[in-house]
């Protein structure tokens, strides 16, 4: 089955400042993303390294669709072992840098080592067939928007870049990895977040990836007339569709404070009493006074699903403010409006912090009585801390459990030690089973399933199948929200690489990533009495009454984790938004 000639791997030796170029594997071409990521990982990572050390492998992979036509179908994953969950991890982000170095046939970039001088900052330039390490320390201790502003200033209009902010530099667990978008002041606003594999690549000496592809063309699919009805076809199914982030994830809000997944009050409740003023309607209603309005973030985006939040002045604040920031960083801590919201997560993507971490530390913060709830300007202030790395900067910094260990609290809900989404295991028990036998921790885009009425019977196999359905979605490179399912997926790879991929192919991908992951998991030491949730999620309930617990048994999550006997019935599974 041949593929697009010239694919390499770009290695990246911290250790001594060099790279080099690997043939990319013939066996690994419908490898992209997160499955791409797992295979690096499990051949060239040991699993017992600490994860913050030079025997760690940072990984920066692009899907196996981005830098083609495919809508929106660019993004990268960010692989690496995770210094928060102890395991395996990956994360994706939208933005151009997925389609740029795709465009010039890097299918990975692959950083391992650590320089001697730990307080030296390196950047790596991408040009085309130019690549080399080079000195950044003028750009050490820099926030994200200044770190690309300077960075950017003299290049090409074709640059985008990857970078972390100082919550990286300090390695601590909660840090995220930022590319910039699409729009032309390409804005550092699009996230690796969950994980902490910001604080790997800190550990790297690496504080910024410049890609430049030139005038490099998109990546031609070998069927390439079909290829493009193809582009077309699903292009007006779903622009003639329901959209249903027309608005992006921030109308969802009304829908999850009915379902009492809302959160307020470091989860006390479901319910937050200031829904009205958090509701994403509040945002699409500012457009008409203070400007702003929905963009897509990378190239080729349909779905247009990220909103540009302006002040009231009208001037550039954030982009985007979603669900789950609005959710953990706003009701969980007892935030009263969505302008304070949109400050938090603007100092999120400046100091490069995943918005879900940082937002359950400060719930914690506050349930702890260290600072009182909704105070906004007392949480800004904690964005200083983590910037200087003080003692309590990197509490906050370093996750909710670590904040609960500095503060003596119990109630820190987390599973793997990474803190609990959003979306509560509670009213979504099927999402709750996901969070447990996930080789990701508790992460919602690793298995969200929105359906608080299925049947216990029916949550180990769902969890099961949309465990699947979004490792093979995250290694194509498209968007969740464009709904792609496994049928989709393998036809695009059919006609890029002109050869029929079967069902059983596909299924056998998807579960061979999930198999990669758990094994290094394995390896790493986890172990299976481990897959639970924190004990508040199962002790404490929410909703009217309160009734709503995590009471599901280990049976349920144990079968969970047991191989597809039928695959037929996964090709009807969309991939979980």
């Amino acid at each position: 089955m041949a593929g697009p000639e010239g694919d390499r791997l770009l290695h990246v030796d911290m250790t001594t400042q060099t790279t080099s170029f690997e043939d990319f594997p013939t066996e690994w071409k419908l490898l992209g993303g997160r499955g791409l990521s797992a295979k690096i990982l499990t051949r060239d990572c040991d699993p017992t390294c600490d994860a913050l050390g030079p025997d760690n492998v940072l990984v920066m992979a692009p899907g196996v669709l981005s830098g083609s036509s495919a809508p929106t179908s660019g993004r990268i994953s960010i692989g690496g072992k995770s210094p928060l969950t102890g395991g395996i991890k990956e994360a994706n982000a939208g933005g151009n840098p997925g389609q740029h170095l795709m465009k010039l046939g890097i299918r990975a970039v692959v950083v391992k080592g650590q320089p001697a001088d730990r307080n030296k900052r390196y950047g790596l330039r991408v040009n085309g067939e130019t690549v080399e390490v080079v000195a950044a320390d003028d750009y050490k201790g820099m926030w994200n928007y200044a770190l690309c502003a300077k960075l950017l200033e003299n290049e090409a209009k074709t640059a985008s870049v990857i970078s972390i902010g100082p919550a990286g530099e300090h390695m601590l667990s909660g840090a995220s990895v930022a590319c910039t978008d699409q729009d032309k002041e390409r804005r550092p606003a699009r996230h690796a977040a969950r994980g902490g594999l910001g604080a790997v690549m800190g550990s790297k000496g690496l504080k910024w990836v410049l890609v430049d592809p030139g005038k490099s063309p998109l990546r031609k699919a070998a069927e390439a007339k079909a290829y493009t009805a193809l582009n077309k076809g699903k292009s007006k199914e779903y622009i003639d569709g329901p959209q249903m982030f027309k608005h992006g994830t921030s109308s969802v809000v009304p829908v999850a404070n009915m379902l009492n997944t809302f959160v307020y009050k470091n989860r006390t409740e479901g319910q937050s009493p200031d829904v009205a003023n958090l509701d994403g309607a509040r945002i699409v209603e500012s457009f008409e006074t203070h400007g702003g309005g929905m963009h897509n973030c990378l190239t080729g985006c349909i779905v247009s699903c990220s909103n540009i939040v302006h002040d009231k002045e009208g001037n550039y604040k954030t982009s985007a403010l979603e669900f789950e920031t609005l959710t953990v960083l706003g009701a969980s801590c007892a935030m009263e409006s969505w302008e304070d919201v949109a400050d938090l997560d603007r100092l999120c993507d400046e100091l490069g912090l995943d918005t879900i971490e940082t937002g359950a530390a400060i719930a914690v913060l506050m349930d702890a009585g260290e600072m009182q709830w909704g105070d906004a300007e007392a949480a800004k202030k904690l964005f200083d801390e983590i910037s200087e790395g003080t003692d309590l900067g990197k509490a906050i910094g370093n996750g909710a459990v670590a904040t609960g260990k500095r503060t003596g609290h119990k109630r820190v809900p987390h599973g793997r030690g990474q803190a609990i989404p959003a979306w509560d295991p509670r009213p979504l028990k099927a999402t709750g089973v996901s969070y447990c036998t996930s080789s990701m921790g508790a992460d919602h885009t690793a298995g969200l399933i929105v359906n608080p009425g299925m049947p216990l019977e029916d949550m180990a196999q769902a969890a099961q199948e949309v465990q699947l359905v979004n490792a093979v979605c995250d290694s194509s490179g498209f968007c969740q929200f464009l709904g792609p399912d496994l049928d989709m997926i393998r036809e695009y790879y059919s006609l890029m690489y002109g050869e029929e991929i079967s069902r059983d192919q596909i299924g056998d991908q998807g579960w061979q990533i999930l198999q990669d992951e758990w094994d290094f998991n394995t390896k790493a030491g986890w172990k299976d009495e481990d897959n639970k949730l924190s004990d508040c999620l199962v002790e404490e309930g929410i909703g009217p009454d309160h009734s709503l617990k995590f009471d599901i048994g280990a049976d349920i999550i144990a079968k969970a984790k047991v191989r597809f006997g039928n695959r037929d019935e996964l090709f009807t599974t969309k991939a979980a938004g």
